[in-house]
């Protein structure tokens, strides 16, 4: 179990005012901040995302990922069922498997020969009782009090998540009607085929990721792409909700024409005349599962964005490497019944997004500028009054109501 008391801060970490419209900069760079960030959301009772049971589909298929900064093991087993067991030996805490991907029987720690089934169940100690009756471990040591730590796991349309509180709610509790009415929108129960992965390691705390994509202003300024052909816009038609806790989001929006208007006056990065040489990166279908929108930003409060824009979409995992990093894995995806002509247009689009995408490119770089100055200043605090200062769900993209939404969970879970 994890302790629900708060560590001690040190005094200059209080969060001065009343609710989220102010943010102050050391709950970006501070250690002691961090570290209750692990124990509360990563390994509290939240659901982590750790993968695609099609990456999975065989007994004894198994996926490295992590929660957090543990790393985690998701394994199919004999029965078709997935578990979820932390990479770390019963015995002296070793990881064990380094591998991405494989396929085993057992697994067996290569420090002392310790193995364990794909449930994580102990099965077998070298000299457990010893050599010529000397050594072994004590007469009352049992093998099934000494297994792998085992996580919860839900498997829900093809998506697996898994907690390390055994007390975490239900999925559909975590999540609320609304935001599985959109998880749902895009895992539906079709079958799920991976079309590749980007990784990278940004410079930046993990929760300015979680604000961008819940930042709805800057699309429409930072992005040449977005501007220009209308992807994402100002005067896009648009919508922005939360569950009833307000840690999840949906920015949601609708393509228009692009071109000069009022969502275009002054903005740097608006390119009037600029052309495609390659019209492909563009080539848009309306799925049938769309249902108007033609993007959508889905944050999973705390380890995922899952992403709909046009045809390309992915999962982008989050995990936290100390407060001033975290690793950014991007599953991109499409549907077993997709036809050739729709996978090449989703790897085609996959351009605009990953670590070095005509537009998610902007955003790393933006996020590592953030970052430089946040530890410079320990009375420094971020603006978030966009829209006005209370938390509701919008129907503008001018507006950071989705920000104040997640900071308003998160300061009551934190206890700040």
């Amino acid at each position: 179990m994890n302790d629900p008391r708060p560590l001690p801060l040190a005094p200059e970490r209080q969060w001065k005012g009343e609710g989220t419209s102010r943010l102050p900069f050391w709950l970006y760079t501070d250690e002691d901040i961090y570290q209750r960030e692990l124990e509360r959301l990563f390994y509290g009772p939240h659901w982590c995302y750790v993968g695609f049971a099609c990456e999975i589909p065989n007994p004894g298929d198994f996926k490295r990922t992590w929660i957090g900064e543990r790393s985690v093991l998701i394994v199919r087993d004999r029965d078709g069922s997935i578990n979820a067991v932390e990479n770390r030996c019963a015995h002296r805490g070793v990881q064990f498997c380094k591998e991405p991907t494989g396929s085993r029987k057992v697994f067996v720690c290569p420090y002392h020969q310790w193995s364990y089934d794909l449930k994580g169940n102990l099965l077998g100690v070298p000299y457990m009782r010893g050599i010529k009756g000397k050594g072994g471990m004590p007469e009352d040591f049992k093998r099934e009090e000494h297994g792998l730590r085992k996580l919860q796991v839900v498997n829900k349309n093809g998506v697996i998540f898994a907690s390390f509180d055994p007390n975490v709610p239900s999925f559909e509790e975590f999540m609320g009607p609304t935001m599985m009415k959109y998880f749902e929108r895009v895992f539906d129960g079709r079958e799920l085929t991976v079309l590749g992965y980007n990784r990278q390691r940004v410079p930046g705390n993990w929760k300015l990721i979680h604000e961008n994509l819940k930042d709805c202003y800057h699309p429409g300024l930072l992005h040449t792409w977005f501007i220009n052909f209308g992807l994402w816009r100002a005067d896009n038609e648009s919508l922005n909700v939360m569950d009833d806790n307000h840690c999840h989001s949906a920015m949601v929006t609708v393509r228009n024409t692009g071109g000069k208007s009022e969502a275009t006056e002054g903005v740097s990065s608006f390119r009037e005349h600029m052309t495609l040489n390659d019209g492909r990166f563009l080539d848009v279908e309306e799925e049938h599962w769309w249902g108007g929108p033609t993007a959508v930003i889905h944050s999973i409060f705390p380890s995922l964005i899952v992403q709909q824009q046009i045809n390309s979409i992915a999962m982008r995992q989050v995990i936290p490497r100390g407060p001033r990093n975290f690793d950014y894995i991007w599953t991109h995806f499409g549907y077993a019944e997709d036809t050739p002509e729709m996978t090449q247009r989703r790897l085609t689009q996959t351009n605009l997004f990953g670590p070095a995408g005509f537009v998610s490119g902007d955003d790393s770089e933006i996020i590592g500028m953030l970052e430089d100055n946040m530890h410079t200043d320990k009375d420094g605090e971020v603006l978030c009054e966009l829209g006005g200062r209370d938390v509701a769900d919008a129907d503008t993209h001018i507006s950071e109501t989705l920000l104040r939404g997640m900071y308003k969970y998160y300061r009551k879970v934190m206890e700040l």
